[in-house]
């Protein structure tokens, strides 16, 4: 079964810094580009990051450029989103998810989410 599990969500100060993992399996991880997408309530998603399991290529959303960073582990079928100098409005439910190509707005798999909370 094709799973794609999110963790390391939680509450944080603003200004503070957080790790969200991506633990993914049962599809072929190389063919895909995994990104994150994250939820506000009432409001369609944002893309906010990607990697190309490919060639390593990334993607940021501008709200989160320079204080984001993704990676990945190919040999571990996993992506991580350091998350730093966070700020309230980065409160959302994150997604992790699997993309033909991080051009791509549809995604083929994601996750459950978890949820980030940022207090000011």
């Amino acid at each position: 079964d094709v799973q794609l599990v999110e963790s390391g969500g939680g509450l944080v100060q603003a200004g503070g810094s957080l790790r969200l993992s991506c633990s993914a399996s049962g599809f072929t991880f190389d063919d895909y580009a995994i990104g994150w997408f994250r939820r506000f309530p009432g409001k369609e998603r944002e893309g906010v990051s990607c990697i190309s399991s490919s060639d390593g290529s990334t993607y940021y959303a501008p709200s989160v450029k320079g204080r984001f960073t993704i990676s990945s582990d190919n040999a571990k079928n996993m992506v991580y989103l350091q998350m730093n100098s966070l700020k309230p409005e980065d409160t959302a439910v994150y997604y992790c998810a699997a993309y033909p190509g991080c051009s791509s707005y549809e995604y083929d798999y994601r996750g459950q989410g978890t949820l980030v909370t940022v207090s000011s």
